[in-house]
């Protein structure tokens, strides 16, 4: 086992014994078998080596599902690859409980991990084939990273079935948001396309009225 994925793993050892929030850097050295400074080349903080759990688990997610059936409705597609993404974080959750009441309380660790989150969903929107480029597909990405933070949270209260439910009806409400966000992004994009036109029109009128009035004040030579 890499040296990394040793810190990883102690530290979601003591994180499921106790509030992770009392876990120093040294203890989670000490439970990997390294020293201080060993530890310091892996990672510079708490909130990095949980972020390369997150990393880690992206991995065994986009593994486990890269034979997926892209011909499966959309929702369908991303509940699996959520599914499977709990099914992967299921033996952790003890530790992840522990992580995520301590990131609460400390809020530059809270945007960091909200961060992660977002470039974990991102990935699950690709995985499952779900385009999340563009205006459109940022709002897909904000919805859907918020969605799983109340997957998490029934997951934290009532286990694996209830979060279940939950990214169920999560998935089914974000759906309808997106129809009528598409909706919206097709029935205002003519404006938008003339309003650009106009906006270079205008630059262009600009431009050729400054190119004039450099040709009527010519400067001469000395």
């Amino acid at each position: 086992m890499s040296v990394r994925n040793r810190v990883i793993d102690a530290a979601l050892r003591l994180a499921a014994r106790r509030d992770f929030g009392d876990v120093s850097l040294t203890d989670i050295a000490h439970e990997a078998g390294i020293s201080l400074a060993d530890l310091r080349d892996q990672f510079p903080s708490k909130g990095a080596i949980i972020g390369g759990f997150n990393r880690r688990i992206d991995r065994d997610v986009l593994e486990a599902v890269s034979a997926q059936d892209s011909h499966d409705p959309a929702r369908d597609r991303l509940y699996e690859v959520l599914r499977k993404r709990l099914e992967v974080l299921e033996p952790h959750r003890d530790a992840l409980a522990s992580i995520f009441r301590w990131s609460t309380r400390d809020p530059l660790t809270g945007a960091a991990l909200n961060r992660e989150t977002l470039n974990s969903m991102r990935f699950m929107l690709e995985a499952a084939d779900i385009d999340c480029d563009g205006p459109v597909g940022s709002l897909k990405l904000q919805g859907l990273a918020m969605a799983w933070g109340r997957v998490l949270d029934a997951w934290f209260q009532d286990g694996f079935s209830f979060a279940l439910e939950t990214l169920d009806r999560e998935i089914a409400r974000g759906e309808r948001y997106v129809e009528h966000v598409e909706d919206f992004a097709r029935i205002t994009r003519p404006f938008a396309d003339m309003a650009n036109r106009l906006f270079e029109f205008g630059g262009a009128m600009r431009r050729r009225r400054h190119g004039h009035a450099e040709d009527e004040y010519p400067h001469h030579s000395a």
